[in-house]
């Protein structure tokens, strides 16, 4: 375990304040869930609770089912992390913080459909790319259970020409909309 050298004492209502630096760093907003337990050596340990990384199973299957249809890259993320892929490298995708402009659109709640053959503006997936012109083509909708955005569905192209249409728009909505259901049952 990393330490931080940053001590803190417990209140009378058993609360303690994670420094700013470490929410900033692991990416800890006000309100986000985290997971409490202990491990054998008595240490506490706070996680980061991802709903829809308790499907990360099925997650995988539904993206390998929805790449075997389509053809195009799937990417399924939470709220910060791409936690299914297929079709794609799983290295240069899989587990990876999502970029700034993925989660802005997912806090938006919005649709992206982007064709760069029609002069549509594509988006880095990762936080850790560094040069959105690889695609050619992205659909990304937003994961909504209970009313709480909890991910995102995407499909990529990086092959030339490519233009994502209503199909590709209509299977990307029910995919998100399907899995968002399943978080509420």
């Amino acid at each position: 375990m990393k330490a931080t050298g940053i001590v803190r004492r417990i209140d009378e209502l058993g609360r303690v304040v994670i420094p700013k630096e470490i929410r900033r760093t692991l990416r800890i907003r006000e309100g986000d869930p985290l997971e409490i337990f202990t491990d054998r050596d008595g240490e506490v340990i706070l996680k980061k609770y991802s709903p829809i990384g308790e499907m990360g199973d099925f997650a995988k299957e539904y993206a390998e089912s929805l790449y075997r249809s389509l053809g195009h890259i799937v990417c399924i993320f939470d709220k910060d992390n791409i936690i299914a892929v297929a079709g794609g490298n799983k290295k240069e995708y899989l587990d990876k913080p999502i970029s700034e402009d993925v989660e802005r659109i997912m806090k938006d709640r919005k649709a992206l459909i982007a064709n760069r053959r029609e002069g549509g503006q594509c988006i880095l997936v990762t936080a850790e790319e560094d040069d959105s012109s690889v695609y050619q083509a992205q659909v990304m909708m937003p994961i909504i259970a209970e009313g709480e955005l909890i991910g995102a569905v995407a499909l990529l192209s990086k092959q030339p020409n490519i233009v994502m249409g209503e199909t590709e728009i209509k299977v990307t909505e029910t995919a998100a909309r399907f899995l968002g259901r399943q978080m509420e049952q």
